[in-house]
């Protein structure tokens, strides 16, 4: 199984981890929902801006 760490950046702030062990991403427009491997579920607004398959990391660029 692969699980990522996703992590979220707004403009002017630090790169923030927003959710661990994540299974699952989806993506309706600019609304990015996450969900871990228990279930738990995190919907954010941004943008997809790098997602390291090798290295378990998925970054997001967060607009709200």
């Amino acid at each position: 199984m692969c699980l990522a760490a996703v992590y979220g950046k707004k403009q002017e702030e630090d790169e923030t981890l927003l959710l661990k062990n994540v299974s699952k991403i989806l993506i309706d427009g600019d609304e990015i929902t996450l969900y871990d491997i228990i279930g738990k579920e995190m919907k954010v607004r941004g943008a997809l801006t790098e997602v390291d398959l090798a290295g378990s990391v998925v970054k997001i660029r967060c607009t709200d």
